[in-house]
């Protein structure tokens, strides 16, 4: 029984999404479901299995199983090679999985299409990495010999958010996986379409019944239970800042350790003597990509001042040519995920009109989009002051704030100068400032002369302050899901 039938012309039928436990499609015990709503439309088109705390409790203990079983008996070199497998099948599944999130989350399909593509990365460089994972022996007193350990820590949980269910997924899962441990993931109840096709596609791989278990649901009633099971050895939180220190409160009751991916509103700096014509491009990218709904978004711009009327002017001629529609139109952005989403975002305009901020340029919807889709034209806001409200909170959408700063000091300081710190991009010609502009930037990642760097799966990718602790990615993902022992031997 599929958890998500897909046919050969990757349409997604009107019908019910279980739950995956066991390598198996299952009910939520209580039969109770939630609507699946595409957000090009504002239509319901399915349904998904409501988790509850009964659900995620029956994962858990399969996964123990599975850790305690078959799984956790299997070596690194064959665990690797079953996650290149998985990466070989989501290869294999690139666009069926791509329409799926597309439809499911309203984001164009190219973006869907590089979200696969870049899951298929994650399982590949995980299967590669897994048995690479070493301990250490360390130098000590004469007639000693002392080494360290790597182990996996047994069952992880995993919260994934909407904005990036199978890159997310793939990320902290692939990682875990490849650690030795068996995972739980509960997904966001309003993009877990993906997911659930991605765990019938690891059991085809041959993953032992129990190894990765799916429960969507609520937050508030699959996610709180995951986040407080006793059963869970680590978790894995990707979301808003509140939600994350809920959760982080849960897992401590039980000493659990968390990793937390958490908001941004990241700046970029741009530098009198930057390469305007290389930056333009990336810095209306990096807002617009995912229609905002990205935690490492370049939301807010800082610019020497002796240029920024220039770089406004330019900024804003891009943002007048942008378009916003469908999903399957594959235009410069699809529509928010969620009416709640598309009215955070009217909030935040509707306090820059109060105070009277300078909307330089607006994109378009275009004209066929559904009058009930969740659409939001992207904006431009100028001359926004580093204290107000839309320079201080995450707004989570296509809106994109410039401020002008005098010298370096001032730049860094505005920088500096949220709760935030996940990335930062940097655009200069001069080799010094760029390394001092990276070693004072409160950020988790810096940037210099580009943004992203095009997504680089092998690159550790965290925040410090209010945008969590914690690191994904590259091989310091690894090290997070292990816990390290240290073996101290006498022989004389």
């Amino acid at each position: 029984m599929s958890a998500l039938p897909v046919p050969a012309d990757a349409t997604l039928p009107a019908t019910t999404a279980q739950l995956f436990i066991d390598n198996e499609a299952v009910p939520a015990q209580t039969g109770q479901t939630l609507p699946v709503v595409d957000p090009s439309t504002g239509t319901v088109f399915g349904q998904i299995a409501r988790g509850q705390r009964d659900d995620v409790d029956r994962a858990v203990r399969s996964a123990r199983r599975a850790f305690d079983g078959p799984w956790g008996r299997t070596d690194a070199a064959q665990r690797g090679r079953l996650l290149l497998k998985l990466a070989q099948l989501v290869e294999r599944e690139r666009e069926p999985l791509a329409r799926i999130e597309s439809r499911d989350t309203g984001k164009p399909l190219r973006q869907a299409r590089a979200d696969a593509t870049a899951l298929a990365r994650y399982f590949e460089f995980y299967g590669g990495a897994a048995d690479k994972l070493h301990g250490q022996t360390l130098p000590y007193q004469e007639g000693y010999t002392v080494m360290t350990l790597r182990e996996p820590h047994g069952v992880t949980g995993h919260i994934v958010p909407w904005n990036y269910p199978m890159q997310i997924f793939g990320r902290s899962v692939g990682a875990s996986l490849a650690a030795g441990n068996a995972c739980v993931v509960k997904p966001a109840e309003d993009a877990c379409l993906s997911l659930l096709r991605i765990g019938e596609l690891a059991a085809e791989a041959g993953l032992p019944p129990g190894t990765l278990n799916i429960v969507p649901g609520l937050g508030a009633e699959a996610g709180q239970a995951l986040a407080e099971h006793p059963g869970v050895d680590h978790l894995s939180f990707t979301g808003s800042t509140d939600t994350g220190r809920r959760v982080a409160q849960a897992a401590a009751a039980h000493f659990c350790p968390v990793t937390l991916e958490l908001g941004g509103k990241s700046p970029q700096l741009v530098f009198a003597d930057a390469d305007l014509q290389a930056a333009m491009p990336v810095l209306v990218n990096a807002i617009i990509q995912n229609a905002g709904q990205t935690c490492s978004a370049g939301s807010r711009i800082l610019v020497e001042r002796s240029i920024y009327d220039a770089t406004v002017a330019q900024l804003a001629e891009r943002f007048a040519a942008l378009r916003a529609g469908p999903a399957s139109a594959d235009l410069d952005l699809g529509p928010l995920v969620t009416r709640k989403q598309q009215q955070r975002v009217w909030d935040f305009l509707s306090d820059a009109q109060a105070s009277d901020l300078r909307f330089a340029a607006q994109g378009q919807i275009v004209d066929h989009a559904p009058s009930e889709g969740f659409y939001q034209a992207p904006v431009l806001l100028a001359d926004v002051p580093i204290e107000h409200r839309l320079s201080q909170h995450e707004i989570f959408g296509p809106v994109l704030i410039v401020t002008p700063f005098d010298d370096e000091a001032q730049a860094l300081a505005f920088a500096n100068g949220t709760d935030y710190g996940l990335v930062a991009g940097v655009w200069t010609q001069d080799g010094a400032r760029q390394m001092r502009i990276a070693r004072r930037l409160q950020s988790g990642q810096v940037f210099i002369n580009n943004y992203g760097a095009g997504g680089g799966v092998e690159l550790p990718f965290g925040g410090v302050k209010h945008s969590g602790y914690g690191r994904e990615k590259g091989f310091e993902a690894l090290y997070a899901f292990t816990s390290l022992k240290t073996v101290a031997i006498r022989h004389g």
